[in-house]
């Protein structure tokens, strides 16, 4: 046999087995296109407990935009949130969770839904220094929760990461207080320590902002408002941790004879504010 003969022998082989490969996959393809609901959302929950999740997604977008009547497609376009949840996709996971609460909302799933995209604020949530958007939307997403399924075994745990947002606001708040003081700005400094024991009053920061008020007072030399904040210190927190640093400090309030109050407490914004 001639060298070019077998070269069309092996070509000709190779068609063949392009042939059978192009028709087995069509063939397969085809069987999965005809799949009814139950077998695709099967195929869908496969993928998903092997941690497929980009498939399972897809296979679960399938269900829901081909079945939308059907028995399993709220659960599936529930588990769409997961699916991106899992891959941490907190932006794209809380667009499918409140897909299902706004368009099913008598679904089972609507409760966990619910929570879920609470969570995945949580999750974008950032360091207290940096902009603090994504927690103030996941306070207001666990508050929804708790408003809407009040008796959900989730509400306790709801309530405990609210906690925890609202004390990383406080942080936020107290230390730009510190700033504040640093720069010289009283005034904007009592601001925000006043912002902190009005609005996060069972944070951890407000015995610290309560014991930096009266500290500022003194620092602008109205002993008589450092006096009635310290006084206001020890009334609210007699067991603080604090209270031995208030107790130097109020006995420096007490030594300090009334003087005429400095002018170091305008405003930050104001360019004579120091």
């Amino acid at each position: 046999m001639t060298e070019r003969k077998i070269t069309v022998c092996y070509a000709l082989v190779a068609i063949a087995m392009s042939a059978c490969w192009l028709v087995s996959g069509c063939s397969a393809s085809r069987e999965i296109e005809q799949l009814t609901v139950e077998k695709r959302f099967e195929l869908a929950l496969s993928l998903f407990k092997e941690e497929n999740y980009l498939e399972a997604y897809e296979e679960f977008r399938i269900v829901t935009l081909q079945y939308q009547g059907s028995a399993v497609a709220d659960e599936a376009q529930y588990l769409m949130g997961e699916c991106r949840f899992n891959r941490e996709e907190y932006v794209l996971a809380a667009y499918e969770y409140d897909v299902l609460n706004r368009t099913m909302p008598t679904s089972k799933y609507v409760p966990r839904a619910r929570y879920q995209r609470a969570l995945c604020y949580f999750k974008l949530s950032p360091s207290y220094h940096l902009d603090q958007n994504y927690t103030r939307q996941a306070i207001d997403e666990f508050q929804s929760f708790i408003e809407y399924h009040p008796t959900d075994s989730l509400v306790v745990q709801a309530e405990v990461n609210i906690s925890e947002l609202n004390s990383k606001l406080a942080l936020k708040a107290y230390e730009s207080g510190i700033i504040y003081i640093r720069m010289e700005y009283y005034k904007s400094a009592l601001s925000s320590f006043e912002h902190v024991l009005e609005k996060y009053h069972d944070t951890p920061y407000a015995e610290q902002a309560q014991l930096k008020k009266a500290e500022v007072q003194l620092l602008r030399n109205r002993v008589n408002e450092a006096k009635n904040e310290i006084e206001k210190f020890f009334s609210k927190y007699p067991h603080s941790s604090l209270k031995a640093d208030a107790e130097q400090l109020q006995k420096e309030i007490l030594s300090r004879p009334p003087q005429k109050p400095t002018e170091k407490g305008k405003s930050a914004t104001a360019s004579s504010g120091r």
